[in-house]
């Protein structure tokens, strides 16, 4: 029985080694991974690798060799985008009055709280108003926080706007009153008090070789044009929108997520990643989320306004990273892509991520080159190429069975 269960495990090896081998060869492209000195380590994908990659980055495979061994290496991929959480804080709406200089609601918390927000709420739906917000741990001495904030709400049939946050940098105060400059009473119908952190995450600039502003009278809209010298992550447009007036239009942001080739050239087919408006009273920035693309398109709807004066733009995208349990820091170890039928690696460390190190070294990785292994008609292998092997194999097999039929003849 010992002798069976040598002989499996020995196929078993044969067929692991040349499926691994097999593997390898089906990667297109390959980058040196560099001084790999412990156990986990933290490779930043280079913006140079997303135009070859797979949609989904299935494809990405980290080997490492020692002689005729090889080793698949576990990963993890990490996206270093900005985080934001928000907890409500609660304050009780106790007094509302007014004079000459306009309305006042105040706010009163069970104890000092920190806070970074105030969400209006107002039964009016058209409005332009000026809001001041002061704190105070007394309700006698008022620190001015906001002074003359404009907020608006425009409701027709073209536009359902609001801009009724009260944004501000932290404070703690048992008391917060808000100032409302109206020529109407002010229905408040909910003030939702807020502590918004965020931490940012990490980007990197994207440039791009192609611009093209058109302003299309006839559908009265302004459409901008971006294109990329290579496929890269977006994740932030940020808009130089000018006019010598306020303005609050809606704006569509789309990449490209394919292209094909017709008579008229090659087209493209686009996806929705943003869907809001552009004010003058909000920074023209637009976060969405991570995606790979060459191509952007911007629609801003200006009705019957005049187009905006929009300059270049400016592009950002979320830094990928893979962090990777190398066994044997002695081997030599490559990164592997480029292959679109591949499928996402399925690892154990995916189900124990807190057990990770929470910064593992980072590692540099080389310029892309191609596999010089890589088959482009990617056939089963045999079991065995050489026919002596196979011959050995035979005579073996035949000299097992011999040996078992003697041992049943015998007893």
């Amino acid at each position: 029985m010992m002798l069976k269960l040598k002989i499996k495990l020995f196929i078993a090896l044969l067929f692991f080694a040349g499926t691994l081998q097999a593997q390898v060869n089906q990667y297109q492209y390959k980058r040196t991974i560099n001084e790999v000195s412990s156990t986990w380590h933290n490779i930043e994908l280079p913006a140079q690798v997303f135009k070859n990659l797979a949609p989904g980055f299935e494809d990405i495979r980290i080997y490492g060799f020692n002689g005729k061994d090889t080793i698949e290496v576990p990963y993890l991929i990490k996206q270093r985008s900005s985080q934001t959480s928000q907890k409500e804080i609660l304050f009780n709406l106790i007094n509302k009055s007014n004079n000459q200089n306009g309305y006042y609601f105040t706010l009163q918390a069970s104890k000092t709280s920190t806070i970074n927000q105030i969400d209006l709420s107002f039964k009016q739906n058209n409005f332009d108003w000026k809001a001041t917000l002061e704190g105070s741990n007394n309700g006698t001495e008022w620190f001015t926080i906001l002074k003359d904030y404009r907020i608006l709400s425009i409701k027709n049939k073209d536009t359902d706007y609001q801009f009724t946050k009260l944004n501000f940098s932290d404070a703690a105060y048992s008391y917060f009153r808000i100032q409302v400059k109206s020529p109407e009473l002010p229905t408040l119908l909910a003030a939702k008090t807020l502590l918004i952190d965020t931490v940012k995450g990490l980007y990197q600039d994207v440039k791009y070789s192609g611009f093209e502003l058109k302003n299309d009278n006839k559908t009265k809209q302004s459409i901008i044009e971006v294109t990329l010298a290579n496929a890269v992550p977006i994740s932030f447009v940020k808009i130089n929108a000018q006019s010598d007036f306020d303005f609050y239009r809606p704006i569509k942001i789309e990449l490209a997520t394919d292209s094909f080739k017709t008579d008229k050239g090659i087209q493209y087919n686009f996806t929705d990643v943003y869907n809001g408006v552009i004010s003058s009273l909000e920074n023209p920035e637009f976060n969405f989320k991570n995606t790979i693309s060459s191509r952007l398109r911007i629609t801003i709807e200006n009705y019957d306004n005049r187009p905006l004066r929009l300059n270049p733009i400016q592009l950002k995208g979320n830094v990928y990273d893979l962090v990777a349990r190398f066994d044997n820091p002695k081997l030599n170890y490559a990164l592997y892509y480029g292959n679109n039928k591949a499928a996402s690696p399925d690892y154990d460390i995916a189900r124990f991520e807190n057990k990770i190190p929470s910064n593992p070294s980072a590692l540099s990785i080389g310029n892309e080159e191609k596999n010089p292994s890589y088959n482009t008609i990617v056939t089963a292998q045999p079991l065995f190429s050489n026919k002596n092997w196979l011959w050995a194999l035979m005579v073996v097999i035949i000299a097992l069975l011999g040996w078992f039929s003697y041992k049943m003849l015998k007893n």
